[in-house]
């Protein structure tokens, strides 16, 4: 089959998603488009991985499913670099443990990759509700809230300023020029922060590799399983002002010409379209009208709220990050945050200030 082989990398960390971990490996065993080996990565659980390596014995030839621990500190950011040292692929994509891939998930990731420009191509996240439909107040241009792709990306196959991790692919040699995901920015179980490390990482390869091209096509689909507790309002709020403090990180490190780029037209555009929409329906006596409107006022000052906080502590350096580099090549970023040289080694840690 013609295009790049592709590697799958699933990071899992908890026994509470066995089912949905076993569906998301059967969805990539029945792609159109076989993935060269898919790859578990467990997280610091000793039970999971021994369970897993029974469900899943490694096959002679290397291929198939392997079962491998997370070899970095805990966390899907190094779950993720794990994964990528260990994949043979010239394309290694990234699908959530909680998600399940359409058929012509890799094929359409695939045929992106025939312009060698391309560094990395994401696709489109439909949320599966746990209570069967989605929450009338929760607005669709929140759907990254759940981890989905939300109101008010481009359709069709489009170039971007970052891939949306749970549904994304890189080559290889974007790793190789730019390191792995950073780690300390990342989710880690429900602790904060919670995103932001697909960002850090698309920034960083695009400064480095000017002419990198990294797109989505609205075609990769997956479905992703939003649990009951994410439904409630109060996850909303917790999580959009985690990204605040994700946010302040990153553009602290990356300037926030680019580290907001793509947000303000979110905020200036799509949010305002969105507030009006919900007005509208509330005149016209539709459910949720109200409420979408004032989730989407809720979720952009909690946001903020997450921003200004986590600028401060990055300015007083207190909060940090690391990268990670892959295939013992040095990352083409090994610079302080001031632009002198960094460490030596496997890891660079990156503060705020």
């Amino acid at each position: 089959m013609s295009g790049p082989d592709l590697s799958v990398v699933i990071c899992v960390y908890t026994e509470d998603r066995w089912e949905d971990i076993l569906a998301a490996v059967d969805s990539v065993r029945a792609q159109s488009r076989p993935a060269l080996e898919i790859l578990l990565v467990v997280d610091h659980n000793t039970p999971l991985l021994e369970r897993l390596s029974h469900q899943y014995p490694e096959c002679a030839d290397g291929h198939g499913v392997r079962v491998l621990a997370n070899a970095g500190p805990r966390g899907l950011s190094s779950g993720r670099n794990t994964g990528i040292a260990a994949a043979h692929g010239e394309v290694i994509a990234f699908l959530d443990d909680d998600a399940v891939a359409e058929r012509d998930w890799l094929g359409r990731l695939a045929a992106a990759y025939t312009d060698p420009r391309v560094l990395a191509v994401g696709g489109r996240t439909l949320p599966i509700w746990a209570s069967g439909r989605r929450p009338a107040w929760f607005p669709e241009e929140f759907d990254w809230v759940v981890g989905c792709t939300y109101k008010g990306l481009p359709p069709g196959r489009v170039r971007v300023r970052n891939v949306l991790g749970g549904n994304a692919s890189f080559r290889r040699a974007a790793f190789e020029a730019a390191g792995g995901f950073a780690t300390g920015i990342g989710r880690d179980g429900d602790r904060r922060p919670l995103g932001g490390e697909e960002t850090e990482l698309c920034i960083r390869l695009t400064h480095l590799r000017p002419d990198a091209v990294l797109l989505i096509d609205d075609r990769a689909v997956i479905h992703h399983r939003v649990p009951a507790a994410r439904e409630r309002f109060r996850y909303f709020r917790t999580r959009a002002y985690a990204e605040g403090l994700s946010k302040a990180l990153v553009a602290r490190r990356v300037g926030a010409a680019k580290g907001l780029e793509s947000e303000r037209r979110y905020t200036t555009r799509v949010l305002p379209a969105g507030v009006a929409r919900g007005l509208r329906d509330a005149v016209l006596a539709r459910p949720g009208g109200a409420g979408r409107a004032g989730a989407i006022v809720a979720g952009v000052l909690m946001a903020a709220t997450g921003y200004l906080i986590g600028t401060a502590r990055a300015r007083r350096g207190a909060a940090s990050y690391s990268v990670t580099e892959i295939g013992n090549r040095p990352t083409a970023a090994a610079t302080s945050p001031d632009g002198s040289p960094g460490r030596p080694g496997g890891r660079r840690e990156v503060s705020g200030g």
